[in-house]
């Protein structure tokens, strides 16, 4: 009989951002006996994940799973939801488009929904009909998270999760204490080589040394562990990618909405998230802006810009040093794909825990696997621009992987190839592609309308629109009385 392997003793944690700490509770949780030590300080403003003020439905479950209430990030953290983005400018047709989360729609009324987006639509003929229930309840702005366990109109409606950063990371912090996971503030000045490609212990600046078995690199973009690493390499984006430059606006008065923007202008792209703590934009563009026109588009004062260059680490694995989010990957912050990444990252590592000692068919696989979680970002992000319009804001810039087939299979056959550990669904990628500008071909099988069928589906899908209307309360005045009765 095989003998079990040696359990990790600690684990440190470079990095006191809100995913350093979130990373911790999760190896805690995983390994109870383990001793877990995060070192480290507020994250810089390059770190787009720590900074980020919401993430994707992905972060819900997360959060179930490591005892993170969602009920104390709306009271304690000045929580909010997002039903759908809303996409504007990025279409020649100037209608714009709405991305909900899910997988939620009868097929023979995607049929009759790619048919209605595909047709030209007169100046005043009005948008093409509502393409889920997020959408219908967001329009509306009524909204109220469905009990869990129990079967309601709204019930297969997912959503997004916002929050005040700073006090989202103190709640983290809060639930970290609780754990007994340890703390050390300083600054990492040294990297202490260990056996083979490992290293032993990393040294704080003027408080010594801290040894582990296992290390995590959640330092932001200089990815201060894992860029020690004499075989660390970076694969560059700056081929695909167009972004050079962010513009972070300051927030604003706050905003009470269930969908977020993403706006293309003529110098970038402006995203816009809502929030109680106010309205947050960041501005993307190619090439530096002065500061005016900058702040003009934010519809804010700037507080500062980041010059990007785009890209991926080749192995997040190296040694027994693992590094997430922007430590491993480092792109615009166009939606809130930095924190999903980091998130969808951390869940593979819990799912994939070594021993002390570890062996390369596993390191092997989790780099496989988290590499394809890097690159289904890059193909989102190619993605956008893409579309004709933004083509002639950023560029025109060869498409990554397999990007141009997906595009084709769309266009053609209204059919989103299967892609292993992308962040989107494939009706959330219809509904991207469709906001981008794409029209949707339809496979030879639904080229003539199955009236009967689309009649039933459309009577159907307005029946639903209409009990989750009647379920879902005001959103705003139910998040009042949650905020005021927080028990």
């Amino acid at each position: 009989m095989s003998a079990a392997r040696e359990p990790l003793r600690r684990v440190l944690v470079a990095g006191g951002g809100p995913l350093g700490i979130l990373a911790a509770i999760a190896l805690r949780r995983a390994l109870p006996a383990c001793e877990v030590v995060v070192v480290g300080g507020d994250p810089g403003p390059a770190s787009f994940a720590d900074a980020s003020p919401t993430a994707m439905p992905f972060t819900n479950k997360l959060h179930d799973r490591l005892g993170v209430a969602e009920a104390e990030i709306v009271t304690r953290a000045g929580g909010s939801y997002r039903l759908v983005t809303r996409y504007v400018g990025w279409d020649a047709s100037g209608q714009g488009g709405v991305v909900a989360y899910g997988e939620a729609l009868d097929p023979a009324l995607k049929t009759a929904f790619a048919r209605e987006w595909g047709k030209v639509r007169l100046p005043g003929a009005g948008a093409p009909p509502a393409g889920s229930l997020a959408e219908v309840l967001a329009a509306a702005g009524r909204f109220a998270p469905p009990p869990p366990g129990e079967p309601t109109p709204i019930s297969s409606v997912d959503y997004a999760l916002r929050w005040n950063p700073a006090a989202y990371r103190d709640l983290l912090i809060a639930a970290a204490e609780g754990l007994g996971i340890g703390y050390v503030a300083g600054v990492i000045d040294r990297i202490v080589p260990g056996a083979g490609d490992a290293i032993s212990a990393i040294g704080i600046a003027g408080q010594g040394e801290i040894a582990a078995d296992f290390f995590l690199d959640c330092t932001g973009p200089q990815a201060a562990l894992l860029a020690s690493h004499p075989h660390f390499a970076f694969n560059d984006w700056s081929a695909t990618l167009p972004t050079r430059h962010v513009y972070i606006g300051e927030p604003t008065a706050p905003v009470i909405a269930l969908e977020d923007r993403l706006t293309l202008t003529r110098a970038g792209w402006v995203s816009e998230v809502a929030g109680l703590d106010g309205r947050r934009a960041m501005l993307g563009t190619p090439a530096p802006l002065p500061r005016a026109e900058a702040e003009a588009l934010l519809g804010a004062r700037a507080l500062g810009a980041v010059a990007l260059t785009p890209g991926r680490v080749a192995q997040p694995w190296l040694g027994n040093v693992v590094a997430l989010g922007d430590a491993a990957a480092r792109f615009e912050p166009l939606g809130p794909l930095h924190l999903d990444l980091a998130h969808r990252q951390l869940a593979l590592l819990i799912e994939m825990l070594p021993g002390r000692d570890i062996t390369p068919l596993e390191r092997d696989e989790y780099n496989r696997r988290s590499v394809l979680i890097m690159e289904g970002v890059h193909a989102v992000l190619a993605l956008h621009f893409a579309s004709v319009s933004a083509q002639a804001v950023f560029g025109t810039r060869p498409l990554p992987g397999r990007l141009p087939a997906v595009i084709d299979q769309f266009a053609r056959r209204g059919r989103i190839p299967f892609r292993e550990e992308l962040p989107l669904l494939g009706q959330e990628q219809f509904a991207l592609l469709v906001a981008l500008g794409w029209t949707p071909g339809l496979p030879p099988a639904a080229q003539a309308a199955d009236a009967v069928g689309e009649a039933r589906a459309r009577a159907a899908f307005a029946a639903e629109a209409e009990a989750a209307l009647a379920f879902a309360p005001p959103y705003d005045q139910w998040l009042a009385r949650l905020r005021a009765n927080p028990g």
